[in-house]
């Protein structure tokens, strides 16, 4: 390995260590969330899951769009542009606040939708009991993803850490409080789960706030300064980058709630289990994600600096790294499935047992498919570093929604494979958009090395 690449490989793993850690930092609250439900017994737990599966396909929207704040700032940083690194953040702070009114709306009405979509009743009054306090949870999420953004792409995730790791144990900490009733408190169900996350999310961003208004580290960016009169021009940039990624994470996400909704039509066993078994990926999806946005951040600055072979060069390695990482998640999930099902559910009970039989072949799937679950999210991540988000749009739209999501309803429902075929379309829907991300970042990289700039000149297009 040479000198550059070990220095590449080196910076990418000091930035992605700890937004990794703070990824699973932050699945260690939805972990928390589910093992809750599953306390309150199965009923709750697959209600809860509709109502999560709900909440994550309009949050990832909005946290997609802000997505583009990190992207954004890092193109600045790279450039050295003090002044643009401040006004696409505030200008991301503005976008935050607006999606979280809107989405909060939306879960508000979400009822007739998920009636729409044939989900039994008892599982939509649940799910909306759960969902009338966790949409408070938004503002502070989407705050605390915008500032999260703004010092991961300066280089400085550490902030993020500490505070996702704190907001992960407060949050278990409240939850088995109420649910057990400890010290004289009212037990709670599935309302007082998404309370407790609520409070906890507005709280880390009122922290990750503080911290950045108060460290010398980010004096050259003062961000209440103008605060209150948005730039217009920064506004636009951050929606015309934004946006496509919103709608990039909608179609992905989009495929897995159809799967829920496939799962719901099949029964409170198949959903359940499939609940069980996508929390158990979600875990390990973390790593992936926390890598994709690190690559992300660090492309960014070299495209940014002109420096386009150091941008192809760490797309490469954080692919590859990804990929490495996915195949040790894969034979954990084919080695030990009980184990990891054991973590949400008491396998010694008998009204457990249907359950868990199901999830552990919805875990030995998963096996498959989430090497190409990596792959895609950290080339996606890549091309966004160069300032493109409309690939991964077009890519997919055809690799989830053309293919994936049709595969998946298909092979459940009409061909009668039951909750295996809804993890089989899953599976052929990510392998397709890890090949055409992939192929994407090359093609783009490929032509800005046809035309590369001398060091040090910014590409700000």
């Amino acid at each position: 390995m040479s000198d550059s690449l070990r220095s590449e490989l080196a910076a990418l793993l000091r930035l992605a260590g700890p937004l990794v850690a703070a990824q699973l930092a932050h699945v260690l609250m939805v972990f928390t969330d589910t093992v809750m439900m599953g306390l309150l017994g199965p009923a709750q737990l697959a209600a809860g899951a509709l109502g999560a599966a709900g909440y994550n396909f309009v949050s990832i929207f909005c946290v997609g769009v802000i997505a583009a704040v990190g992207n954004l700032v890092a193109i600045r940083h790279g450039a050295q542009d003090a002044a643009g690194v401040r006004a696409m953040t505030q200008a991301g702070l503005w976008v935050a606040f607006s999606l979280a009114l809107l989405a909060g709306l939306l879960l508000w009405h979400l009822a007739p939708l998920l009636r729409l979509a044939g989900q039994d009743e008892a599982n939509i009054a649940g799910a909306m009991q759960f969902l009338s306090t966790l949409m408070f949870a938004l503002p502070g999420y989407l705050l605390f993803m915008t500032l999260r953004g703004f010092t991961g792409a300066l280089g400085c995730p550490g902030p993020v850490l500490a505070i996702s790791l704190g907001g992960a144990l407060l949050n278990f900490l409240l939850n088995y409080t109420l649910i057990h009733g400890l010290f004289g408190l009212p037990r709670i169900g599935l309302a007082g789960i998404g309370l407790v996350t609520a409070v906890v999310m507005n709280l880390m961003a009122l922290g990750l706030a503080l911290y950045i208004r108060w460290q010398p580290f980010y004096r050259p960016w003062p961000l209440l300064a103008g605060l209150a009169r948005p730039n217009l021009a920064a506004l636009g940039e951050n929606l015309r980058l934004g946006l496509p990624i919103g709608g990039t994470y909608v179609v992905e996400s989009g495929l897995f709630f159809v799967a829920a909704l496939c799962m719901g039509a099949l029964g409170s066993t198949e959903l359940a289990a499939h609940q069980i078994a996508i929390q158990a990926v979600y875990v390990a999806f973390m790593v992936p994600v926390g890598i994709s946005y690190a690559a992300s951040f660090r492309i960014g600055q070299h495209f940014g600096a002109g420096r386009f072979h150091a941008a192809r060069q760490t797309g490469r390695l954080a692919i590859g790294l990804g990929g490495l990482c996915m195949l040790g998640f894969a034979l954990l999930f084919w080695l030990a499935p009980q184990a990891v099902i054991g973590l949400f559910l008491d396998a010694g009970a008998a009204e457990h047992q249907a359950v868990i039989a199901l999830a552990v072949q919805l875990l030995a799937i998963a096996a498959w498919f989430e090497l190409f679950d990596g792959l895609q999210t950290i080339a996606m991540g890549a091309i966004r570093g160069l300032k493109d988000a409309k690939t991964t749009l077009l890519v997919g739209l055809v690799c989830y929604w053309a293919i994936g999501a049709p595969l998946a309803w298909a092979l459940a429902l009409p061909l009668g494979w039951g909750a295996a075929g809804v993890w089989w379309g899953l599976a052929v829907g990510l392998a397709c958009a890890a090949l055409g991300l992939s192929l994407g970042f090359e093609w783009k990289t490929a032509k800005l090395l046809r035309a590369e700039q001398p060091p040090g000149q910014a590409c700000l297009s």
